[in-house]
């Protein structure tokens, strides 16, 4: 794990299937939306413009995740189906780099966020019924497993949008 920092970032349109996951779930979903996504992306001719990453829109641990499985790319609408888009909002975010299986991802988390509340960051998140909604939560899935094989060398970053005081 790389040292957690906070950097401002631009806004990032991107293509997204949504999807309301339980946490034992999430690897089927991300089995079942990347391709076609990606297929409808090469089919429109628009290029992938970085990392595809989850957005975790609420989470309701350990019961439901409400999640964007997205694309960073430009565009303005979606397939009139599953497919659309969306903007990842501008701001000063939490960074955090996780090298390493995905299993690590809850613990690289959870010192992402404990990081923050050491540092004084009011994360863009609130209560709701359904569990904490995030404005802009994501983690970024730097490194393809289909063309690295050795989970010691998967690269993940987690970003969480910040509040301006």
């Amino acid at each position: 794990m790389n040292e957690p920092h906070v950097e401002t970032r631009a806004a990032q349109p991107y293509a997204a299937i949504r999807r309301s996951v339980g946490l034992d779930g999430l690897t089927a979903a991300v089995d079942q939306a990347f391709p076609p996504l990606f297929g409808w992306l090469a089919g429109q001719s628009v290029a992938v413009a970085a990392a595809p990453f989850i957005r975790y829109v609420v989470i309701d641990m350990p019961g439901r995740l409400d999640i964007e499985l997205g694309v960073p790319a430009a565009v303005t609408a979606g397939d009139g189906g599953d497919i659309q888009p969306g903007l990842l909002p501008a701001g000063r975010y939490a960074v955090l780099r996780h090298v390493g299986p995905f299993d690590g991802l809850i613990g690289a988390n959870a010192a992402l966020l404990d990081w923050a509340r050491e540092q004084g960051l009011t994360l863009d998140c609130w209560d709701t019924d359904e569990g904490t909604a995030w404005r802009s939560r994501v983690e970024h899935y730097l490194t393809d497993p289909s063309a690295e094989p050795d989970p010691a060398k998967w690269e993940t970053e987690i970003a969480c949008l910040t509040r301006e005081s």
